[in-house]
């Protein structure tokens, strides 16, 4: 990672949602990774929830997070594949100002040293929304470290360089951050 050696850590303000129509909070390893790791780089969990695979309750979350001030980052796990049951990119596309094309791109790039051809079926996705970014990763847990460690950790950085999303979030002053 590129650092900027005088630019400042913002922590930010972040809300995990996982979908799923198995797990719940004790078996959720997938959400726990999520908050383990934002944690651990100094950011602050804003809310965490886990709801059942529907479009409808999915949308109504995440819409809701986009419109509260608190949360700056909306990081989605599960209901991204191709069941019929997964739906969380048409939940979430339609409520986006703009698409991040490569957060996708890089993610099945990434991922394929992992898990080969398969990640052709990775219909993981990320926008910004109302100064929110909402990023949609797959259900398992390796997907979600992989998305952590290859892009999230850096690019929630405000000083890593030469560009990081959080200048393009909305300001928190509830949580003593600016950005």
């Amino acid at each position: 990672m590129s650092v900027k050696p005088d630019a400042l850590f913002i922590p930010l303000n972040i809300a995990v949602l996982t979908v799923s129509d198995t797990r719940d909070y004790a078996n959720d390893t997938s959400g726990q990774l999520l908050v383990s790791r934002l944690l651990e780089a100094g950011h602050t969990l804003g809310e965490r929830n886990l709801l059942k695979d529907d479009l409808y309750k999915i949308r109504a979350q995440v819409a809701a997070w986009i419109a509260d001030d608190r949360i700056q980052v909306v990081l989605i796990t599960g209901g991204t594949g191709f069941t019929g049951r997964d739906s969380t990119p048409e939940a979430v596309a339609c409520l986006l100002d703009k698409q991040i094309d490569g957060f996708g791109e890089l993610f099945r790039a990434i991922s394929i040293l992992d898990i080969g051809t398969s990640t052709v079926q990775s219909r993981a996705l990320a926008g910004l929304s109302n100064g929110t970014l909402v990023c949609c990763l797959p259900g398992s847990t390796g997907a979600c470290r992989t998305a952590w460690e290859g892009i999230l950790a850096e690019q929630l950085d405000a000083r890593h360089r030469p560009c990081n999303f959080v200048p393009h979030l909305k300001s928190v002053q509830a949580c003593g951050t600016r950005a």
